[in-house]
């Protein structure tokens, strides 16, 4: 089982009325959302840990986790707002103007026992005190024991004390067996220099599979032993929403199908185990961004 751990909010998404009107439309998403469904419509064990309203935008999120498979019951249903987030496209990438205060995923105080095998983490929840201190502290105390894979999917405008948010990332990602992190996401963490000496110095730090995503260009896989290359699958663009959601989903499915979500497995990975997790990855990932919105392929779609 994987425990993803981060925001769940409602994605209100660009469209057009019959009438030609530009209008905004409700949808469930969130990075760490969007990785859960993911997770449960590739046919694995799926739960979600975040703080969701009470309230009928609440409902909405719940529901589409039960309909993915998604296990939400380690999620308190909390007498708060749900963070709202209004999505712009902008030659089909998303940009986003988040609102968050005071909301139940960011009051949520404590984190439950846990029985997964592996933990996700990543996200705006991240951000800030209230469940970013929540999600480290439950990272730290479990990375000991079981698998923990980070994506912190940097959103730069909505950092408001950026050393504290650093200081946070960097001690997680310490911790962590797996590192995802877009180019421009690594730049903003490590700062200028090459792409592949920048990722070898996070398995330098402690990390067992750094994944640096190039959008189109692929995506590499660094070990301690093995670089690993896969390309972009080709796909007719509608958006890129949710596409780094469903490549964490699809690697973390290829691991899970590959028996290497243990301590031990994930510190040995072979070249043939990488290969396989990024290209379940980037087929995934092909699909959403084919599609409007993030919504990732089912098994049956990628024929497993």
């Amino acid at each position: 089982m994987i425990l993803s751990c981060g925001e769940a909010l409602i994605d209100m998404l660009p469209r057009k009325t019959t009438m030609g009107e530009d209008v905004f439309a409700p949808y469930p998403g969130g990075a760490v959302f969007n990785t859960a469904i993911g997770l449960g419509r590739l046919g694995v064990s799926s739960q979600f840990l975040c703080g969701m309203s009470s309230d009928f935008l609440g409902d909405i999120l719940r529901d589409a986790l039960t309909a993915s498979g998604v296990d939400h019951s380690p999620s308190p249903s909390m007498v708060a707002p749900c963070t709202v987030a209004f999505v712009k496209l902008v030659n089909g990438q998303a940009t986003y103007a988040f609102y968050d205060e005071n909301s139940a995923m960011r009051t949520m105080t404590a984190a439950p026992a846990v029985e997964a095998d592996a933990l996700f983490f990543g996200g705006i929840s991240l951000v800030g005190d209230g469940c970013g201190a929540v999600y480290e502290s439950l990272m730290l105390r479990e990375a000991p024991s079981r698998v923990t894979m980070i994506d912190p999917n940097i959103r730069p405008s909505f950092i408001k004390d950026v050393v504290a948010y650093r200081t946070r990332i960097d001690r997680m990602m310490a911790a962590a067996d797996v590192i995802k992190l877009s180019d421009e996401d690594l730049h903003w963490m490590e700062g200028e220099g090459d792409l592949g000496e920048l990722a070898i110095g996070l398995v330098q730090k402690g990390a067992k599979l750094v994944c640096i995503t190039q959008g189109a260009d692929g995506v590499m896989g660094y070990t301690a032993n093995h670089k690993v290359f896969m390309p972009s699958e080709r796909a007719e663009v509608v958006d890129t929403v949710g596409a780094g959601d469903t490549f964490n989903a699809g690697l973390l499915a290829g691991l899970e199908r590959g028996g290497c979500l243990t301590k031990a497995r994930i510190a040995a990975l072979s070249e043939d185990e990488i290969s396989a997790a990024l290209r379940l990855g980037v087929r995934a990932a092909a699909v959403t961004v084919s599609r409007a919105g993030a919504n990732p392929p089912t098994a049956a779609e990628l024929g497993l």
